[in-house]
């Protein structure tokens, strides 16, 4: 059995040479390989991004003041992630970088879990995040309809809310605008008078 000091790292040249449709990270070391998403995971990813955007990626609507980037390659020391969504505030980060990856770890991140990624999102991933100080992450179940807002306390992170179904919620660190948690779930909630907001 080899340990964990002897095991073989990883490189970036595998998760180059990937097959199309995989997703490849290392974290402390190891290759995951994850599928692309499934569509109802890719629509809660976009249609959240598409959400927040306008209102803190351009100012339309909101206080702006941040980047907010769908799937960003993440360099972040010995680890690659690739979260479904980020968010890097402009006084952390003032222009994008011009290589393809960033090496400045996001202030928020989101990951859309599926029943093939679930448990690498919740550990090992998160375990990631938190070592390099990603302030806030949000998690966001389409099967079950949850969205849980985290926020890291020293290296550990504390769930701050976990919000359910139908509800519309305000989550920090985006709590300046509502969300209604029926859009991310591929549903448009009908007005009270009957017609289409």
């Amino acid at each position: 059995m080899m340990t964990s000091s002897s095991r073989r790292r990883a490189t970036y040249a595998e998760i180059e040479s990937l097959p199309e449709g995989q997703v490849g990270e290392i974290v402390d070391g190891e290759l995951i390989v994850t599928p692309r998403p499934a569509p109802i995971h890719a629509r809660a990813a976009s249609r959240l991004g598409m959400k927040l955007g306008p209102p803190f990626d351009i100012g339309d609507g909101g206080p702006g003041g941040w980047w907010i980037l769908d799937e960003p390659e993440l360099h972040l020391g010995e680890d690659v992630l690739v979260p479904d969504l980020a968010g890097w505030k402009r006084e952390h980060l003032p222009e994008l970088p011009r290589q393809a990856w960033f090496e400045l770890a996001p202030d928020w991140i989101c990951e859309v879990l599926s029943p093939s990624t679930a448990r690498h999102d919740r550990a090992d991933k998160l375990g990631a995040y938190g070592r390099h100080n990603v302030s806030h992450a949000w998690l966001v179940d389409p099967i079950v309809r949850t969205l849980e807002v985290l926020r890291l306390q020293g290296k550990a992170w504390m769930v701050v809310v976990v919000f359910s179904g139908d509800q519309v919620v305000r989550a920090e660190p985006f709590d300046a605008i509502e969300i209604d948690l029926l859009l991310l779930w591929g549903e448009i909630r009908e007005a009270t008078d009957g017609s289409r907001p």
